[in-house]
C-alpha cells in the first residue's frame, strides 16, 4: 500500500481539505494587473500601448499562462479609463495570440502559436571545445582535490572492511551536515539529514515519495531547469510563480498558494537560479506562513546558500519557519556549486519519519553512495572556510571580468549585479536569446536561452543567463564570441535543439 507523508501529520494538525485541485482557474486582479501596466495617457492609441505591455508580461513570466484577466469592467475602473478602451485591449490581444475568450468564462492568457519551443536533454559530447556557458559549476583546484584523497585514504582503508551500504548517507557526514545547519541557525541532528547524490537526487526522491501524477506543485518561474524537467517527468502540473527584476512578487504567491493548493512548492530564495535574487526575510516568513495554511510542503533549494558574495548568507529558511512550521520545510543542498559537481554529494534536512521514508525509497534505486565520494565530501566541508573564502574571491573577480566584457561588447544589454550565486540574467532588449544561443554554437560558445529557465516554453526570448563560473580569460574571450555571433542573429524563434544545463 503507497504511504504519501502528510504535512499536517508532521505539524500534529489536520490539514486543510484540498480545494480547488479539480480546477485550472487561476484570476489575475484588476488592481494587480493595473499596477503592473503603464499609465494609459504615456503613449496613444492607448488601447495599442496596453496591449503591447500585457503581452511583454507573459513573455517575460510576470503573468502566467493560462491565468484568466480581470473582467473588462473591472479593468477599466482600476485604470480609470474606458470600458470600450479595455475591450479593444482584448481584442488586440486574441488577434496577436496573446489571449483566448470562451463565452461566459473569461478572457485567458496563451503564448501566440509559433512562440513554444520545447528542450530535449541530452549529454555534451566528449569532443565539445566550445566555452561552455550553458552550465553553472565551478572546477575544483587539483591541488585541493589531491590533498583531499591523500588525507582519506586511510580513513577508506578503515572501511573496507564492511559491507560499505550506508542508504542514509555516512554516519560522520550526516553529522557534518547537521552540524552546518544547527551553526547557520536551524538545530539540526543527524537523524533528520539525507546525504544524496547532488540536490537533484534529493528533489527527485522528494518528488516520487510526496506527489503522484497530476499533482499540482508551486515553481518559481523562471526557474532551475533540472529541477522543471523532473516534474515534468513526475507528470506534475505546474503552477508558476513570478520572479520579476524586483523580485518574487509574494502576493501572487500567496494567492497561488491559496486558490491551487498545490502538494508542494519549490523555491530557491538564495541567489535564485537564474535571476540571482536574494529573498528578503519578511517574504519568506509570508510565504511559510501561506504554506502552511495550505497545507503545502515547501522545498526549499540550498544549493547556493553559500555564494555571498556581497553580503552575509541568510539563515536557513525553515529557521524562520512559524512553531511547527519547520516540520513542513525540506531543504535540500548540494556541494556542486560550492566546491565540485563531480562529487555528486548533496543532502536534504527533514523531519526524521520522513527521512527515513525517503532513505526506503532511495534504496531501490541505488542501495547508498559512494563511501570515497562522501569521505572526500567529509574532508572539504571540513576545511570549511579557508576553500570557501577562496572560492569567493575567484568568483567576485570573475563577475567583475564578466560584466567588464559585456558593457564593452553589449551596451544595448542590461542586467541587475546579483549579491550572489553563479550567473547574471542579461535583458537582450529582444526576443533573440534561442537565436543568439543557436549561432553561438558555431562560434565556439555554448549558452542557453532565457526560455529553457520558464515553466512553460516561449517565455523569456529576451533572457540570457551568463554564468560567472569559468575563469576570467575564458569569460571575456566568450563576450568577443558572441559579439560576432549577435549582428546576423535572426529575430524568429529557430529550430528547436538539445540542451543541458547545471
Amino acid at each position: 500500500m503507497e504511504h504519501r507523508a502528510n504535512p499536517g501529520e508532521m505539524a500534529g494538525r489536520v490539514p486543510p481539505p484540498l480545494r480547488g485541485l479539480e480546477r485550472d482557474d487561476r484570476t489575475l486582479g484588476a488592481r494587480q494587473l493595473a499596477a503592473m501596466l503603464p499609465d494609459p495617457a504615456a503613449a496613444r492609441p492607448a488601447y495599442r500601448h496596453l496591449a503591447r505591455a500585457v503581452g511583454a508580461l507573459v513573455l517575460d513570466g510576470r503573468i502566467a499562462l493560462h491565468m484568466r484577466l480581470p473582467a473588462e469592467r473591472e479593468l477599466a475602473a482600476a485604470l480609470g479609463i474606458s470600458r470600450a478602451t479595455v475591450t479593444a485591449v482584448y481584442d488586440l490581444l486574441r488577434e496577436e495570440g496573446f489571449a483566448r475568450s470562451r463565452q461566459g468564462s473569461g478572457t485567458w492568457t496563451q503564448l501566440p502559436e509559433g512562440r513554444g519551443t520545447k528542450s530535449v536533454t541530452r549529454l555534451l559530447p566528449h569532443e565539445d571545445t566550445a566555452i561552455d556557458l550553458a552550465r553553472a559549476a565551478p572546477g575544483l583546484d587539483r591541488e585541493v582535490l589531491a590533498g583531499a584523497l591523500a588525507e582519506v585514504a586511510p580513513l577508506v582503508a578503515e572501511h573496507a572492511p564492511t559491507p560499505g551500504y550506508h542508504p542514509y548517507g555516512l554516519p560522520e557526514l550526516r553529522a557534518a551536515v547537521a552540524e552546518r545547519f544547527t551553526r547557520r541557525g536551524l538545530a539540526t541532528v543527524p537523524e533528520q539529514v539525507l546525504v544524496t547524490a547532488g540536490a537533484q537526487h534529493a528533489l527527485s526522491l522528494v518528488l516520487g515519495l510526496l506527489c503522484r501524477q497530476g499533482d499540482r506543485v508551486a515553481v518559481e518561474n523562471p526557474s532551475y531547469p533540472n529541477a522543471l524537467d523532473a516534474m515534468r517527468r513526475a507528470g506534475l502540473r505546474m503552477v508558476p510563480i513570478p520572479v520579476t527584476d524586483a523580485g518574487w512578487d509574494t502576493a501572487i504567491a500567496e494567492s497561488t498558494l491559496r486558490q491551487a493548493v498545490p502538494r508542494l512548492a519549490y523555491l530557491i530564495p538564495d541567489f535564485q537560479n537564474p535571476t540571482g535574487h536574494l529573498m528578503p526575510p519578511a517574504d519568506r516568513l509570508r510565504l511559510l506562513r501561506a504554506a502552511r495554511r495550505a497545507g503545502t510542503w515547501l522545498v526549499v533549494d540550498e544549493t547556493m546558500a553559500e555564494l555571498a558574495l556581497d553580503t552575509a548568507p541568510a539563515p536557513p529558511m525553515a529557521s524562520l519557519a512559524p512553531p511547527g512550521g519547520a516540520a513542513q520545510v525540506i531543504t535540500i543542498g548540494s556541494m556542486s556549486k560550492t566546491h565540485w559537481a563531480g562529487l555528486r554529494i548533496g543532502w536534504l534536512r527533514a523531519p526524521a519519519r520522513l527521512v527515513t521514508e525517503l532513505a526506503g525509497q532511495r534504496v531501490a534505486t541505488d542501495m547508498g553512495g559512494s563511501v570515497l565520494d562522501q569521505l572526500l565530501a567529509l574532508s572539504l566541508l571540513t576545511r570549511g572556510d579557508s576553500l570557501l573564502g577562496q572560492r569567493l574571491d575567484r568568483l567576485r573577480a570573475q563577475r567583475a571580468a564578466l560584466s567588464s566584457a559585456l558593457a564593452e561588447h553589449f551596451p544595448q544589454w542590461t542586467w541587475r549585479q546579483p549579491a550572489g550565486g553563479l550567473s547574471l540574467w542579461v535583458d537582450l532588449g529582444e526576443p533573440v536569446s534561442s537565436a543568439l544561443a543557436e549561432r553561438a554554437l558555431a562560434f565556439g560558445v555554448r549558452i542557453e536561452g532565457g526560455g529553457y529557465f520558464a515553466t512553460e516554453p516561449g517565455l523569456f526570448e529576451q533572457r540570457l543567463r551568463i554564468p560567472y563560473s569559468a575563469p576570467s580569460p575564458a569569460l571575456q574571450e566568450a563576450a568577443r564570441r558572441l559579439a560576432s555571433a549577435l549582428p546576423a542573429t535572426p529575430t524568429t524563434p529557430p529550430t528547436p535543439r538539445p540542451h543541458w544545463v547545471a
